[in-house]
């Protein structure tokens, strides 16, 4: 019952962001109708018809992409002679007189066909526009979806997405109603009613246009996107202690490319639950720095398992408290594992993987989870995530997110204990990370996680048009806003990352932190790239990152996450750029400490 309360709490903050905005022009059109009428079926039309063809698809019905694919087609259809028949009265007074005629067969009395009608057109046009819409992909809705990717749709499944999108839809009542508000009293005082309906006409075939030429995707890349993350982490964390899963099962439903969730905290309690027991890790794809390891080979031993994957920044803030409990723990007993579980397309070359870990100095065993196997074991869903294991192969910990590390280790000594192991007394020194492995500084944080690639790209500032998968020339504009960014020079931007065509192409944000980093590639053959950084034109001096010099030159090696920047004086707005002396590097996705 809660994840259907906080769904429905998600698809409310839905109306703060920029992916609503395709769906406003045709909510408006109906603003004129009576509520009950006109607008009512519209808006529950959307919600059904977005929960029904999104639980379809996870449903795994063979036909689901090709149903949504049409259904698209089919929508644009149907808004296209809506458009055209508010625009042209006459071809209204041609299309409605069959269906009315069908109405007067089936109604008893005189009035009830045309109330039918109203209500049934209603409910089409909401419908068409549920299968256009395509929703944020916020926290929220990333559970909800990655767990009936993983766990398979279940009724709970569906009532969640449909609790979303009603608070979608509730929102959109809520817009609709003040703009019926606007439209009344501009026919009061100017009576231009015909006069607007012609301008919803007008505005629902240029929106029809636009979606049909993928206009509206790329727009959206230059909105910069109004943040609920926050408030949807909140809201999520309020499900986590229910989310640790004692499934066993190993089916593959491959990348579900998650986001990440941050900094949420639940402490270790005194006396610690039995939330399932260890899944297989039978599906790892090779093992680094130790050979396969099993369930039956750690009875006996507390364990550690970790999901991670190298170039995400709060994976990476988390390692120095993984390394210091398996050197700090081992010969009591611990057994930290890491599994390395891939976002982006490098990360699933084993041996990136084990450059990463030399580079790191992690020595405990990583898995290799391509196929996404342990994740789906464990029921996981974020990076990173900590489930720890007690002697008898049993989960009685587990954590999501950065934080409450102080609660794991008591969490480890209490089950170390159980196993009976006496840890020995000993003074524990803080533990600390350094260069991006360094925390956050949360309390001047102001931007966020930034996607290059065009499939999640927001905030998007240069005043050319994105082309995907083509290469195109873009340019800086002369001011950039917070938390907006720009390419310059001829770049191919695809859907996971931005590839440079051309030496001395740049990229520029706007940005308010301590740290930045970029997630960057070398050239497709390995070749090295130079760079440079500036901030607000000048060299970083002492605000240089750990992979940049002083005078901003670096050197791209290896596709990894790189700290380009960390403030040493008072945290302001500033404006980043990095210079790119060698074609062909990929940039992928920008974070923030």
């Amino acid at each position: 019952m809660l994840l259907i309360v906080i769904a429905f709490l998600g698809g409310v903050l839905t109306i703060l962001s920029p992916c609503i905005l395709p769906v406003v022009p045709f909510v408006f059109a109906r603003s004129d109708r009576p509520f009950v009428t006109g607008r009512l079926p519209l808006l529950l039309g959307l919600a059904l018809t977005f929960a029904l063809i999104t639980s379809v698809g996870f449903a795994g019905l063979s036909d689901a992409t090709q149903l949504s694919h049409y259904g698209r087609w089919v929508s644009l259809s149907v808004f296209a002679v809506f458009g055209a028949s508010l625009l042209f009265p006459e071809i209204s007074t041609r299309l409605s007189r069959p269906l009315l005629e069908i109405g007067n067969r089936f109604a008893r009395f005189s009035h009830t066909h045309d109330t039918r009608f109203q209500i049934g057109s209603a409910l089409l046009l909401g419908a068409a526009t549920g299968l256009l819409w395509a929703p944020c992909a916020g926290p929220i809705l990333g559970l909800i979806l990655t767990g009936a990717a993983l766990h398979g749709a279940t009724w709970q499944t569906a009532a969640a997405l449909t609790a979303y999108a009603l608070g979608a839809a509730s929102s959109l009542a809520v817009v609709c109603g003040l703009g019926k508000q606007a439209l009344d009293a501009l026919k009061r005082s100017l009576g231009l009613g015909e006069r607007v309906r012609r301008v919803m006409g007008a505005l629902v075939l240029l929106s029809v246009t636009a979606i049909a030429f993928g206009f509206d995707t790329r727009a959206l890349a230059h909105v910069p996107s109004t943040s609920t993350t926050g408030v949807e982490s909140r809201l999520v964390g309020l499900l986590a202690p229910n989310r640790a899963s004692s499934a066993s099962s190993t089916s593959s439903a491959g990348n579900t490319n998650t986001p990440s969730i941050r900094r949420i905290g639940f402490q270790a309690p005194s006396t610690l639950p039995v939330e399932g027991q260890l899944p297989s890790l039978d599906g790892a794809q090779s093992w680094l720095n130790s050979p396969p390891l099993t369930r039956d080979a750690l009875r006996g031993k507390v364990v550690v398992v970790n999901f991670w994957t190298y170039s995400c920044i709060n994976s990476l803030r988390a390692l120095p408290y993984l390394k210091t409990w398996a050197d700090r723990y081992r010969n009591e007993g611990l057994v930290v594992i890491g599994v390395n579980t891939p976002e982006f397309g490098f990360e699933h070359d084993p041996s990136n993987v084990k450059r990463a870990l030399t580079d790191l100095g992690i020595r405990y065993p990583v898995a290799i989870d391509n196929d996404y196997a342990i994740w789906q074991a464990f029921g996981n869903e974020y990076w990173p995530a900590f489930y720890i294991v007690d002697a008898q192969g049993r989960i009685r910990y587990h954590h999501f997110g950065e934080g409450d590390y102080a609660g794991a280790e008591k969490a480890i000594q209490q089950l170390l204990a159980e196993a009976g192991q006496t840890t020995q007394a000993r003074d524990l020194p803080p533990i600390s990370g350094s260069g991006a492995q360094a925390a956050a500084d949360e309390t001047d944080l102001g931007s966020g996680e930034t996607y290059v690639g065009y499939r999640q790209a927001r905030g998007f500032a240069s005043p050319e048009d994105i082309h995907p998968d083509a290469v195109a020339a873009y340019s800086v504009p002369s001011k950039l806003r917070l938390n907006s960014w720009a390419l310059s020079g001829q770049w191919k931007v695809g859907g996971e990352a931005a590839v440079l065509n051309e030496a001395n192409g740049r990229i520029a944000y706007r940005f308010h932190a301590r740290d930045l980093h970029l997630v960057l590639g070398p050239n497709a053959n390995g070749k090295p790239v130079r760079f440079r950084v500036t901030i607000d034109g000048a060299p970083p001096g002492d605000s240089h990152g750990a992979d940049v010099a002083a005078d901003g030159s670096g050197t791209i090696t290896a596709a990894r996450l790189y700290q380009l920047v960390r403030q040493t004086g008072t945290v302001s707005d500033r404006t980043f750029t990095i210079e790119f002396l060698d074609p062909g590097v990929r940039a992928y996705s920008f974070t923030f400490g």
